[in-house]
Protein backbone atom coordinates (compact mmCIF):
# COMPACT_ATOMS: atom_id res chain seq x y z
CA UNK A 1 0.00 0.00 0.00
CA UNK A 2 1.50 2.82 -0.85
CA UNK A 3 0.59 6.17 0.92
CA UNK A 4 -2.25 7.89 -1.42
CA UNK A 5 -5.81 8.18 -0.59
CA UNK A 6 -8.34 6.51 -2.71
CA UNK A 7 -9.88 9.45 -5.35
CA UNK A 8 -13.05 9.46 -5.54
CA UNK A 9 -14.54 8.54 -8.79
CA UNK A 10 -16.22 11.71 -9.56
CA UNK A 11 -13.25 13.58 -8.95
CA UNK A 12 -11.50 11.40 -11.33
CA UNK A 13 -13.95 12.71 -13.75
CA UNK A 14 -13.19 16.33 -13.08
CA UNK A 15 -9.73 15.81 -13.16
CA UNK A 16 -10.75 14.00 -17.02
CA UNK A 17 -12.78 17.02 -17.99
CA UNK A 18 -9.81 19.56 -16.81
CA UNK A 19 -7.33 17.70 -19.22
CA UNK A 20 -9.48 17.42 -21.94
CA UNK A 21 -9.95 21.30 -22.00
CA UNK A 22 -6.18 21.77 -21.72
CA UNK A 23 -5.20 19.37 -24.06
CA UNK A 24 -7.84 21.48 -26.76
CA UNK A 25 -6.64 24.96 -25.24
CA UNK A 26 -3.24 23.66 -25.77
CA UNK A 27 -3.77 22.06 -29.32
CA UNK A 28 -5.44 25.82 -30.15
CA UNK A 29 -2.87 28.07 -28.88
CA UNK A 30 -0.37 26.11 -28.48
CA UNK A 31 3.33 26.76 -26.15
CA UNK A 32 4.72 30.34 -25.41
CA UNK A 33 1.97 32.33 -23.73
CA UNK A 34 1.69 34.09 -20.35
CA UNK A 35 0.42 31.60 -18.06
CA UNK A 36 -2.70 34.46 -17.19
CA UNK A 37 -3.72 33.67 -21.24
CA UNK A 38 -4.18 29.97 -20.39
CA UNK A 39 -5.93 30.47 -16.51
CA UNK A 40 -8.63 32.54 -18.66
CA UNK A 41 -8.74 30.55 -21.04
CA UNK A 42 -9.19 27.47 -18.80
CA UNK A 43 -11.59 28.93 -16.67
CA UNK A 44 -14.21 29.90 -19.77
CA UNK A 45 -13.95 26.70 -20.70
CA UNK A 46 -14.64 24.84 -17.38
CA UNK A 47 -17.66 27.61 -16.97
CA UNK A 48 -19.29 26.65 -20.16
CA UNK A 49 -19.06 23.05 -19.32
CA UNK A 50 -21.60 24.32 -15.69
CA UNK A 51 -18.07 23.12 -13.77
CA UNK A 52 -17.65 25.07 -11.07
CA UNK A 53 -14.73 27.27 -10.77
CA UNK A 54 -13.09 29.25 -8.54
CA UNK A 55 -10.10 31.63 -9.80
CA UNK A 56 -7.33 32.81 -7.46
CA UNK A 57 -8.81 31.25 -4.05
CA UNK A 58 -6.95 32.53 -1.16
CA UNK A 59 -5.51 30.08 1.04
CA UNK A 60 -4.85 30.36 5.15
CA UNK A 61 -2.51 29.02 6.63
CA UNK A 62 -4.37 27.28 9.65
CA UNK A 63 -2.08 26.05 12.34
CA UNK A 64 -3.88 25.32 16.08
CA UNK A 65 -6.98 27.85 16.28
CA UNK A 66 -4.28 30.39 14.17
CA UNK A 67 -5.69 31.08 10.60
CA UNK A 68 -2.64 32.88 9.16
CA UNK A 69 -3.64 35.42 5.97
CA UNK A 70 -0.50 33.32 4.05
CA UNK A 71 -1.04 35.42 0.68
CA UNK A 72 -0.70 31.92 -0.82
CA UNK A 73 -3.88 31.60 -4.24
CA UNK A 74 -4.67 28.51 -5.92
CA UNK A 75 -4.52 29.56 -9.78
CA UNK A 76 -7.97 27.66 -9.76
CA UNK A 77 -9.86 24.98 -7.57
CA UNK A 78 -12.32 23.03 -9.78
CA UNK A 79 -15.67 21.50 -8.15
CA UNK A 80 -13.99 21.70 -4.70
CA UNK A 81 -11.93 19.13 -5.76
CA UNK A 82 -9.12 19.39 -7.39
CA UNK A 83 -6.59 22.35 -7.24
CA UNK A 84 -5.36 23.13 -10.43
CA UNK A 85 -1.83 25.12 -10.81
CA UNK A 86 -1.09 26.63 -14.09
CA UNK A 87 2.90 26.97 -15.47
CA UNK A 88 3.98 28.32 -18.02
CA UNK A 89 7.78 27.59 -17.97
CA UNK A 90 10.87 26.10 -19.67
CA UNK A 91 10.91 23.97 -16.75
CA UNK A 92 9.24 22.33 -13.84
CA UNK A 93 11.55 23.36 -10.50
CA UNK A 94 11.54 21.52 -7.50
CA UNK A 95 9.62 24.48 -5.88
CA UNK A 96 6.75 23.84 -8.16
CA UNK A 97 6.63 20.01 -7.39
CA UNK A 98 6.81 21.54 -3.58
CA UNK A 99 4.21 24.35 -4.51
CA UNK A 100 1.06 21.70 -4.97
CA UNK A 101 2.08 19.41 -2.05
CA UNK A 102 1.81 22.22 0.14
CA UNK A 103 -1.62 23.06 -1.32
CA UNK A 104 -3.39 19.79 -0.96
CA UNK A 105 -2.01 19.65 2.77
CA UNK A 106 -3.25 23.06 3.94
CA UNK A 107 -6.44 22.93 1.59
CA UNK A 108 -7.20 19.02 2.57
CA UNK A 109 -8.38 18.74 -1.42
CA UNK A 110 -7.93 15.44 -2.79
CA UNK A 111 -6.02 15.73 -6.02
CA UNK A 112 -3.57 18.26 -7.76
CA UNK A 113 -2.75 19.04 -11.36
CA UNK A 114 0.18 20.92 -12.36
CA UNK A 115 -0.13 21.69 -15.91
CA UNK A 116 2.99 23.16 -17.61
CA UNK A 117 1.13 24.58 -21.25
CA UNK A 118 5.41 25.52 -22.16
CA UNK A 119 5.61 22.27 -23.33
CA UNK A 120 6.18 21.05 -27.15
CA UNK A 121 3.70 18.35 -25.96
CA UNK A 122 1.18 18.70 -22.92
CA UNK A 123 1.89 14.82 -22.13
CA UNK A 124 5.40 16.18 -20.68
CA UNK A 125 3.89 18.98 -18.96
CA UNK A 126 1.06 17.39 -17.12
CA UNK A 127 1.90 16.35 -13.23
CA UNK A 128 -1.11 14.51 -11.19
CA UNK A 129 -0.76 14.57 -7.32
CA UNK A 130 -3.04 12.86 -5.11
CA UNK A 131 -2.99 13.60 -1.13
CA UNK A 132 -1.21 10.98 0.75
CA UNK A 133 -2.46 9.95 3.98
CA UNK A 134 -0.18 11.51 5.67
CA UNK A 135 -0.86 15.02 4.20
CA UNK A 136 -5.16 14.03 5.03
CA UNK A 137 -4.10 13.82 8.45
CA UNK A 138 -2.39 16.81 9.12
CA UNK A 139 -4.30 19.44 10.97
Amino acid sequence: MTGIIEIPAYTNRISKDILDICFYIHTKLGPGLLESVYENCLFHFLTAKNIKVERQKHLPVIIDNLTIESGLRLDLLVENQVIVELKAVERILPVHEAQLHTYLKLSHKPLGLRINFNTKSLKDGIRRIAMTKSQKNFA
